[in-house]
């Protein structure tokens, strides 16, 4: 159900959504790991043992993991890594390619992890606290007490480029590098731009089109291809063009990342001193 890239924010709270919605209080019967890389700390066989038997009863989300309580006090948290994604189906015909942990319900229906690239992440935890703090993870952007203040203090020591402090997971927890090249250009802000240059007016300006942009994404279960037409993530790639002049857009690195721009909208690449 997701798009290519490296699932972020909307991404996983589109997949919480979906498990939350199709998986909760279901007696799990068995369970089927087919990539052990893919555990941190748990072991392959205690996995199952610990699952087999209970239930997920709720859900929760911190940046770009997903937190699943069982019924017994202890949860499963899932990164999805590249390209990560779930589907819940009846017909074990139906078990998608790429299916690195399949969960079977009492019911007849399963639940499949899947990570072409096994780059992701399944383990059992004590809670997310615990893991968001070994992790040293930053806040999530879309708790609500992640304020404008919060976000102008986090950005406040900062001397380096604003595509690269709104992708630091241990400052601010969710965005990546599809959605910080999407806020970027519905704030009019090149990537490359030093957090120091920008104003006040317009560090607030980039905290509510942060908002405004990943509302979107999840009202549209973070579909490119139900985003309006103004944006960019359609075209968030070589041979793109921007979606309000029409003008191909540029490429350029970004803290090792490539970042895709209009310079009719975001101006040309700053130099050395900001101008």
């Amino acid at each position: 159900m997701q798009n290519a890239d490296m699932p972020e924010l909307p991404d996983v709270e589109a997949l919480r959504q979906y498990l939350q919605a199709t998986s909760l209080h279901q007696e799990i019967a068995e369970v089927d790991l087919r990539a052990n890389a893919l555990l941190e700390e748990t072991k392959p066989a205690r996995l199952a043992g610990e699952l087999v038997g209970r239930s997920f009863e709720s859900t929760c989300r911190h940046g770009k993991y997903l937190f699943v309580a069982l019924d017994d006090g202890d949860w499963l948290v899932l990164h999805f890594g590249m390209s990560g994604d779930l589907q819940y189906f009846k017909d074990i015909d139906q078990d998608p390619e790429y299916d690195r942990l399949l969960i079977g319900f009492a019911n007849g229906y399963h639940l499949a992890y899947i990570a072409p690239r096994k780059l992701g992440e399944v383990d059992l935890i004590g809670a997310p606290e615990q893991l968001i703090e070994d992790r040293g993870l930053g806040p999530d952007v879309k708790d609500p007490e992640f304020t404008l203040d919060t976000f102008k203090r986090l950005l406040s020591s900062r001397r380096g480029m604003i595509k690269t402090a709104l992708m630091d997971q241990k400052l601010m927890a969710g965005i990546g590098n599809i959605y910080s090249d999407e806020i970027l250009f519905q704030a009019q802000v090149h990537p490359r731009t030093k957090v120091k240059d920008l104003a006040e007016e317009k560090l607030e300006e980039v905290y509510q089109t942060m908002h405004e942009v990943l509302d979107t994404a999840i009202d549209r279960q973070a579909k490119p291809s139900r985003f309006p037409d103004s944006y960019l993530t359609p075209h968030h790639h070589q041979d793109g063009i921007c979606p309000l002049c029409g003008e191909p857009v540029r490429r350029v690195m970004v803290g090792g990342r490539s970042a895709y721009y209009c310079p009719n909208r975001q101006g040309e690449e700053p130099g050395p001193d900001g101008s």
